[in-house]
């Protein structure tokens, strides 16, 4: 604690519900505090951690913990793959799985076609397209579910030039060059501690894999509450995902249902003034019981400010700051906290980004 220099302990599953943020510009402390929780949770507890790293932070940490990295890559046809299709038995919270998967392809479709929404008649043909390809498999979930190349296939079966110009949009996703997410699934790791490295996947993918990750990691929750496992997911550069309306409510539906998993989401992100610009982000950070805000840039600041009711004394910390300070929300206290860890440590050279600690 920054006034009264006491420990500041949390536990997140106390609160009404565990999500959380960490925010700041780049270089606050970012990573490094949301490693420093994953470690603690590795070490203290049996919970699952799973990671979505874009710029390949976390898998030192990960491996050291003992942990699996996973990277998936657009340029290796043999390396790993991730259907973006699969759907495991009790997927959709108990509804209707094939409404919540209809939901997700959209929100894929409109992050492949960059455009902020999805006509009516595209809506109705990928929901039409959908039914088509899960049809068997849903009987009894026994063999390989569909992939990308299968919606990809009926799509251009169909005599609706609309759907033409959906399976165009799809095709370099699944028969080009960029087909990673239309493979069936060739992983199958049961680590505790469980890291997805996508840099490799470039800026034409990385909204695309995050989505696809977002959505694997689903199924796992569930497939964790099953075996009584609680589960912590971490997602890095989280605000690639409110750009677009699908992408946005596809990701605050599975936000809501993680508690009712017995699972944690923690966004991790520098740009708060493109989340702030998402309705849905504004609502989710609103309603986040916990937050760590580090060095913020000046319209962050305000708009922070507005949103939690931050007080001019308590915007004192994280204006203009060094790296580790800040303000932690949690539940309705906002607590100014100072971060000093020991740096002639093994674990803070796994942790550290920071680019002298790297060159030294």
């Amino acid at each position: 604690n920054a006034v009264s220099h006491n420990l500041i302990i949390c536990n997140r599953g106390n609160l009404l519900n565990g999500n959380g943020f960490i925010t700041g510009v780049s270089g606050s402390g970012k990573s490094m505090a949301a490693k420093q929780e994953m470690t603690a949770l590795a070490l203290s507890t049996d919970h699952d951690i799973i990671i979505v790293d874009p710029e390949r932070e976390y898998g030192e940490l990960v491996r050291a913990l003992g942990g699996e990295v996973i990277t998936i890559s657009a340029s290796d046809p043999n390396g790993c793959h991730i259907n973006a299709l699969d759907l495991s038995e009790g997927y959709g919270d108990g509804k209707e799985p094939l409404v919540m998967k209809s939901e997700f392809i959209m929100s894929l479709y409109e992050q492949l076609m960059g455009a902020d929404k999805i006509e009516p008649q595209e809506k109705s043909i990928i929901d039409r397209s959908v039914g088509n390809i899960y049809r068997e498999y849903l009987k009894n979930y026994q063999g390989k579910p569909p992939t990308l190349k299968n919606l990809y296939d009926d799509l251009m079966k169909q005599v609706n030039p609309e759907a033409h110009r959906i399976a165009l949009a799809l095709e370099l996703f699944t028969v080009g060059s960029l087909n990673v997410f239309s493979h069936q699934t060739n992983i199958n790791t049961k680590s505790r501690i469980l890291c997805f490295d996508i840099q490799d996947l470039g800026e034409n993918l990385k909204s695309v894999g995050l989505l696809v990750m977002l959505d694997a990691i689903y199924n796992r929750v569930i497939q964790n509450r099953r075996e009584g496992k609680y589960t912590h997911v971490y997602i890095d550069e989280i605000y690639l995902l409110f750009q677009h309306e699908y992408s946005a409510n596809f990701l605050f539906t599975l936000w809501k249902r993680m508690r009712k998993y017995q699972a944690c989401g923690t966004g991790i992100s520098q740009n708060i003034e493109d989340l702030l610009q998402s309705h849905t982000a504004r609502t989710m950070l609103a309603n986040s019981e916990f937050l760590i805000m580090l060095n913020q840039a000046a319209t962050d600041r305000e708009e922070l400010a507005r949103l939690l009711n931050i007080s001019d004394n308590q915007l004192s910390y994280i204006t203009n700051v060094d790296s580790g300070r800040g303000l932690i929300k949690c539940g309705s206290a906002i607590v100014p906290f100072v971060d000093s860890f020991p740096r002639h440590t093994r674990l803070y050279q796994m942790m550290t980004t920071r680019p002298s600690d790297l060159i030294s």
